[in-house]
């Protein structure tokens, strides 16, 4: 049931989120997996085909996946307060430092010295989002602290066999359009599980 109190923890969480992610959408995959499979919110293959969805829908990735989590949760209005609260810090920062600060920003030794540590810290929650999606989709979403013999029993080979083909595609074909990639994956796993079935 929608309370305005599951609202606005909704709200906060998503604000907190859009506060400290940097970096970009994938960023936050941590963050998010953190607290709302943590919260019960969510199961980490439910949010896993979020991150699917909103990777392969139009709009910012931040903004997909609060809206459909916010929805899954919550309903229409959960909907509003998670992208709402994902959206408005950015939104804050980025008016304050236009109005006042702008100036005083681009060169400043302390604020260029500290991009230079945040810019390796967001590959590490990159590659964090990474992992933990390569483990749901091609181990099972089985963890790395169960152990190896653990994580390779959960291996799909149809789902790395898709994962390898759009890797060497996307490398061979450096400048083909994500969402050609995408319908070529779904075209695959709507093929290999006809095939399975």
């Amino acid at each position: 049931m929608t309370t305005l109190l599951s609202l606005l923890e909704l709200f906060a969480i998503f604000f907190q989120i859009g506060l400290f992610t940097i970096g970009g959408g994938y960023a936050m995959i941590p963050m998010i997996t953190d607290q709302v499979v943590g919260k019960g919110w969510l199961t980490l293959p439910q949010l896993i085909d979020f991150i699917a969805v909103s990777e392969s829908t139009p709009g910012p990735f931040a903004v997909n996946i609060a809206t459909f989590v916010g929805m899954e949760t919550q309903g229409i209005p959960g909907a509003f307060f998670a992208t709402l609260g994902v959206c408005l810090p950015s939104f804050l920062i980025i008016l304050l430092i236009s109005k006042f600060f702008y100036d005083r920003f681009v060169g400043n030794f302390y604020v260029q010295g500290a991009l230079s540590g945040i810019r390796p810290a967001v590959v590490g929650l990159v590659a964090s989002a990474a992992l933990t999606v390569l483990l749901s989709a091609v181990f099972g979403g089985a963890k790395l602290s169960q152990g190896l013999g653990t994580v390779l029993a959960g291996f799909s080979l149809p789902n790395f066999g898709i994962m390898a083909v759009i890797f060497f595609i996307s490398r061979l074909k450096k400048k083909m359009h994500p969402i050609v990639l995408i319908v070529i994956a779904a075209v695959l796993g709507i093929a290999l599980n006809a095939l399975l079935a």
